[in-house]
């Protein structure tokens, strides 16, 4: 898999982690033979070993990670709200590292993406959205560097229209204020990233632009 589209942003390590992650997950899901399952749960804790030992995080958390992904292996959904007034963005501060983000989170089955954004942004920020434009698709790991993760993440963000509302805080973000351009804080890195801002203004302008995608 990583052998066709090599990524010179991320270390090999974490990519043939993630690739004998996604074996052990598809073999675990499509092999009832005993034996076949052993040899498979041997494969996820080799690559459950490997991130830890290069991550520096508990390798039994990173298996209980691995074990609750179940089924054919595919890439994580995450949704990004930007939503805009009087020509600035919503940000929410995150509670963990205290920095800002665009409001959002993986998305949950059953659930439209559209509706997984507006949710998030209420949850995270306090204001009622509606979602109007798909701006872009982007690959978690080619957009700059970044902490080594285990899931493979798809990103979409949304253009989403202001209906109303008052900031919240919640168990995850504590604040909820809105930036310039030219007034963009400390950024949670591994959310989202000045570039993809940027950008996002850019699609705020022109509407007509079409998704960015990789």
């Amino acid at each position: 898999m990583s052998e066709r589209h090599p990524n010179p942003l991320e270390p090999r390590w974490l990519l043939w982690a993630r690739e004998l992650q996604a074996i052990a997950q598809n073999g675990l899901h499509y092999s009832a033979a005993g034996f076949d399952r052993q040899r498979y749960e041997a494969v996820q804790r080799i690559a459950a070993d490997m991130f830890a030992a290069q991550s520096g995080t508990d390798t039994r958390r990173i298996l209980d990670l691995f074990k609750e992904q179940i089924g054919h292996a595919t890439p994580k959904v995450d949704v990004r709200g930007a939503v805009f007034r009087d020509g600035r963005i919503l940000l929410v501060r995150e509670k963990r590292d205290r920095l800002w983000t665009l409001p959002g989170g993986w998305a949950d089955p059953n659930e439209m993406p559209s509706e997984a954004v507006t949710r998030e942004i209420l949850e995270e920020a306090g204001y009622r959205t509606r979602a109007v434009k798909l701006a872009a698709v982007h690959d978690r790991i080619r957009q700059g560097p970044m902490p080594p993760y285990p899931y493979h993440v798809y990103k979409l963000f949304f253009l989403c229209q202001l209906l109303d509302g008052a900031p919240v805080e919640n168990i995850e973000t504590d604040a909820a204020e809105f930036f310039s351009e030219d007034g963009i804080p400390p950024l949670s890195i591994p959310r989202v990233n000045e570039k993809q801002i940027a950008r996002l203004f850019e699609h705020h302008r022109r509407h007509e632009l079409p998704a960015d995608f990789d």
